[in-house]
């Protein structure tokens, strides 16, 4: 379905929310009302993961719409920002946020955990230059910090709630 409200259905390849609905379908979150209302609509729940479905209906999940960032207006997702730093030879983990920013409303910021032997020789600097080279001018990273960790979940989901509110 469309991002802006989750009113339309998409032809293939475009990109949207990826929503499902059947007898695997939960009837709604227990005691929360609220985010069952946003989540299970006309017997569809609205999984929050933005997507894209292919010609043959194999679909491949892009990111989390609670992720996106609109920066100047144009949307830009998480994953792609991160597959780019991802490429750098120092790099071990990178985690990309919005955070707010009072011209372009949000902007990008990545947190980068550096490989052990690479640790003293790699500068946030670098890092956006890096990226500067390999993405559009909107997406590359204004911000980088460079941390010994990125925070995790006992599965080892990376707590980007945690970053943002750093």
């Amino acid at each position: 379905m469309d991002l802006e409200d989750g009113s339309k259905a998409l032809a293939p390849g475009e990109m949207g929310e990826i929503v499902d609905s059947g007898p695997i379908v939960i009837p709604g979150y227990w005691q929360k009302p609220e985010e069952t209302n946003h989540a299970i609509r006309d017997g569809w729940l609205y999984t929050g993961d933005v997507g894209k479905m292919d010609d043959d209906g194999w679909f491949y999940v892009v990111d989390r719409k609670k992720d996106m960032i609109v920066a100047s207006g144009y949307k830009v997702w998480p994953r792609d920002v991160e597959d780019v730093i991802y490429q750098h030879p120092a790099v071990k983990e990178a985690a990309v946020v919005g955070v707010p920013d009072s011209y372009r409303g949000e902007t990008v910021k990545a947190f980068v955990a550096l490989k052990q032997e690479r640790e003293n020789s790699v500068t946030a600097e670098e890092i956006i230059s890096f990226c500067k080279t390999r993405m559009a001018a909107y997406k590359y990273p204004r911000q980088v910090e460079i941390v010994s960790e990125i925070p995790k979940t006992l599965t080892g989901k990376f707590l980007k709630r945690e970053l943002r509110q750093k």
